[in-house]
């Protein structure tokens, strides 16, 4: 346990996080996404849901803002303008960490395309359908910049 560290940011994840580099993206995705076959490097977060991880990870992760994007999300049944409720939660949570950047829904095979490109994938148990987000890393500023 570590002083102001989510208890949900284990050794492993903590540890592939600060290796990130800027532009790097992780997926954090529900229990049922094909993460085993699709990851380069996976990190298993068994019992914990989407929602409170993302927030843990947003917690010691900056969101990218050279780009226009940079948080993405699965969208419900490949429609990005199908919305479910994880979605509000999932953008709350991003409005809250990363004030001023927007969510985007993707269609499913880009998404699916995109989590298979990422960095790593980080699966939860999280039983909620379309529960899926792609964080882009960004950058933390020097002193007085």
């Amino acid at each position: 346990m570590l002083i102001g560290i989510s208890p949900l940011l284990g050794p492993e994840l903590l540890a592939l996080l600060r290796g990130m580099g800027h532009g790097d993206e992780i997926a954090i995705v529900d229990g049922n996404y094909p993460a085993e076959e699709q990851a380069t490097r996976l990190i298993r977060a068994d019992g914990v849901d989407l929602v409170p991880m993302l927030d843990a990870i947003l917690s010691v992760l900056p969101v990218d803002d050279f780009v226009e994007e940079a948080l993405f999300r699965s969208s419900k049944k490949g429609d990005p303008k199908q919305v479910d409720p994880v979605h509000g939660e999932i953008e709350a949570i991003c409005a809250k960490r990363a004030p001023g950047r927007k969510v985007v829904a993707m269609p499913g095979a880009d998404f699916y395309a995109r989590v298979k490109a990422a960095h790593a994938i980080v699966q939860t148990s999280e039983p909620r359908l379309y529960a899926n987000i792609i964080v882009r890393k960004g950058v933390i500023y020097p002193a007085g910049a």
